[in-house]
């Protein structure tokens, strides 16, 4: 976490939680979502506007964290601003040398690779549980039948209770209101 983060956790330790106004789709994108979109509805039928700079992105990704409860969120000052998830916590990116990367950017080691129903490839790793970006879905097949991973099965609807995550900290925050 930024130090300047910290400094400001410090110095305003009460400042109320933010929920809904950030998402993080299946491709590993930051999305904005002001009032007006999530009026229309949920995270992700309802993305908002996506985040194109680079250093914000960054910012976000380095203050990228998790609470006890398993809901993500961007540690924004001294602000949670909790993430609405698309499908998993985590997207990698599979590097041409054979590594993983996070979405944040994180290089991360895989332990264990789940497939669910619809054929989405899974990982866990020494971070947590992520979905493997579209694009390396060919990559990932290659490590599958080279014998490097051993897909397990895994169930899509169990998925996020199974790996301790929350879809949507929003709806949850809801419903204890």
């Amino acid at each position: 976490m930024d130090e300047l983060v910290k400094q400001a956790m410090a110095k305003w330790p009460n400042v109320p939680d933010c929920y809904g106004w950030l998402g993080l789709d299946a491709r590993g994108d930051w999305y904005m979502r002001d009032d007006h979109v999530q009026a229309l509805g949920s995270f992700p039928q309802h993305k908002g506007s996506k985040l194109a700079h680079d250093k914000l992105k960054a910012f976000i990704g380095r203050n990228y964290v998790c609470d006890a409860q398993g809901r993500w969120y961007f540690q924004n000052g001294p602000q949670r601003v909790f993430v609405e998830l698309d499908i998993t916590p985590w997207i990698w990116m599979l590097q041409p040398d054979g590594s993983v990367q996070a979405h944040t950017g994180i290089a991360v080691r895989a332990q264990r690779c789940f497939v669910d129903e619809p054929g989405h490839v899974y990982l866990e790793t020494d971070v947590g549980f992520g979905l493997v970006h579209s694009q390396d879905v060919g990559v990932a097949a290659a490590h599958i039948e080279s014998g490097l991973w051993v897909p397990q099965a895994v169930a899509q609807e169990d998925i996020p209770s199974r790996f301790g995550f929350v879809l949507s900290p929003q709806k949850a925050f809801k419903q204890q209101a």
